[in-house]
């Protein structure tokens, strides 16, 4: 079977569908838990200090092994790594159905995470071997747009199921998806030639995937204070760990990841902005569910219905993308969603208050998720535009490994600007109301004690936040989102000005 694939004259649908929900069981998964994550707890009877871990535990195992995930696939075979990963995650999931404790569904989620980590960048490197490279835009904006619609339909209906069978039913969602991608793989995915004879860099993988688990942990435990030693001793040693992988990869005949890669301004660029769009998507969800419960007193199901509008809208705005990305460069599609997703970050900027309609949130979030599904459609192709052949799979993993890292900074990082401007608005509605700041204190505690505990995060009770000696913490807690909304906007605003200056203008020779 040739490496290529198939030469069509439009992409081959079932290949792209079939990737396309592999890639996005690993998005669901973790998502439906998160927004169900109550149900599941309380059933469970889970310890409030277990529960980041519950939630987190996939993505913490994801980001350490992404990278040995890619150069697994290139040794091995990527399509054989893709369908032991479907299967694994279909069998954990429908075991974590059973589950009788917290320690059992804790291990069914290391597994699952272990499963998840091949769906990440091999559907993607499987994308580049199966469909001509003058059709693989077209491909990959349609990869987004099942992405996108499958996302914005399983959420909403999971819990609705939730509400009439029981939490259960959340592991019974990413199943469904697995069989079906499953079947598709198996009959219509060519296996790419095996590059036989290369070594696996066990050292180099394994000093990546401590690096990015340090990096995760460190930026997770930053929620509770930047000065604790929980936070800076993972940082510190993750730096540590690249400075030893810079060094073991200068000197290793086959490293796991070839740091040439990096001297090419696209790839660099590329790298740059899918770490961006992952760590805005994330961040926002994080602080969006914190200010609908805080201050609107939306509930969880309210808050994930305001992901639904514009669905459909994304998903053809992103096929267009591909369109756009073949005909021209990566480079004006990925400006024009680095600046979309700027935009949605100050449209909400702009509307935020206590007392804003709900509606006014839903032009904000469509177009934060427009821009990130656009830009990702111009980072895909660009980034297994410059894979060599034969490691299609290692370079589809860096792009992930960024994605995973962008996206565990993303909720630390905005909750420690909202916390910070948040304190600097009660302080000062305090200083206008004659309020010292040791008394402000304790009642911003008051408020502070009667938290909900959620995954990664911490939801003020919106009962608490009216009764806090006279202070007006929903204007103050809108005015430090604003702040922070305004701060953020700037990243995607300073990726897409380096897009536009180091991007080709014309289109490059592809490689197949």
């Amino acid at each position: 079977m040739p490496a290529a694939g198939p030469r069509t004259d439009a992409p081959p649908w079932p290949i792209v569908i079939g990737l396309s929900l592999a890639f996005t069981v690993t998005v669901v998964d973790p998502l439906v838990l998160s927004l169900n994550m109550p149900q599941v707890t309380r059933a469970l009877s889970v310890p409030p200090q277990v529960v980041g871990l519950l939630g987190g535990a996939a993505t913490l195992v994801m980001a350490a092994s992404v990278l040995a995930a890619g150069r697994v696939g290139d040794a091995v075979g990527l399509k054989r790594l893709l369908m032991l990963g479907l299967a694994l995650v279909t069998v954990v999931d429908v075991l974590s159905v059973l589950s009788p404790s917290t320690g059992f569904l804790l291990g069914m989620r290391f597994l699952v995470g272990l499963g998840m980590t091949a769906l990440l960048g091999v559907p993607l490197a499987l994308l580049k071997a199966s469909v001509a490279p003058e059709r693989r835009p077209v491909a990959i904006g349609v990869l987004m747009a099942v992405y996108v619609v499958v996302c914005g339909v399983v959420p909403p209906f999971t819990g609705w199921a939730v509400t009439a069978a029981g939490w259960r039913v959340v592991f019974l969602m990413t199943p469904l998806l697995c069989l079906v991608s499953f079947w598709l793989v198996a009959r219509y995915v060519p296996e790419p030639p095996v590059q036989r004879g290369r070594r696996l860099d066990a050292v180099g993988v394994t000093l990546i995937g401590m690096t990015l688990l340090a990096l995760v942990v460190g930026l997770a435990a930053a929620q509770n204070g930047v000065a604790r030693p929980a936070t800076w001793a993972p940082l510190v040693t993750g730096a540590v760990l690249v400075a030893l992988f810079v060094v073991h990869a200068r000197r290793a005949p086959e490293p796991a990841l070839d740091l040439a890669l990096f001297r090419r301004a696209p790839f660099t660029v590329a790298l740059a902005a899918t770490l961006t769009l992952n760590f805005l998507i994330a961040g926002l969800g994080i602080v969006l569910g914190q200010f609908g419960t805080v201050v609107l007193s939306l509930s969880p199901e309210s808050i994930g219905l305001l992901y639904l509008p514009g669905t459909v809208l994304i998903a053809g705005a992103v096929i267009l993308a591909g369109r756009l990305v073949g005909t021209y460069t990566p480079r004006p599609v990925m400006v024009t969603g680095l600046l979309v997703m700027a935009a949605g970050g100050l449209l909400m900027a702009g509307t935020v208050s206590p007392t804003m309609a709900v509606w006014l949130l839903v032009p904000a979030i469509w177009l934060c998720n427009l821009g990130a599904v656009v830009t990702s459609a111009a980072v895909s192709e660009t980034v297994l535009a410059q894979a060599p052949h034969g490691r299609s799979g290692t370079v589809a993993s860096v792009q992930m490994a960024f994605a995973v890292t962008g996206a565990a900074m993303g909720p630390t990082v905005y909750l420690l600007f909202l916390g910070l401007f948040f304190r600097r608005q009660w302080l000062a509605d305090a200083e206008s109301r004659g309020l010292s700041a040791t008394r402000a204190e304790r009642a911003v505690d008051a408020v502070r004690s009667g938290m909900a505990q959620s995954p990664g995060s911490s939801v003020y009770d919106p009962n608490l936040l009216r009764q806090a000696s006279g202070l007006e913490l929903g204007p103050d807690f809108a005015d430090g989102l604003r702040l922070t909304m305004l701060v953020v906007s700037i990243l995607p605003l300073v990726v897409a000005v380096a897009a536009f200056l180091l991007m080709p203008r014309r289109k490059e020779p592809r490689t197949a």
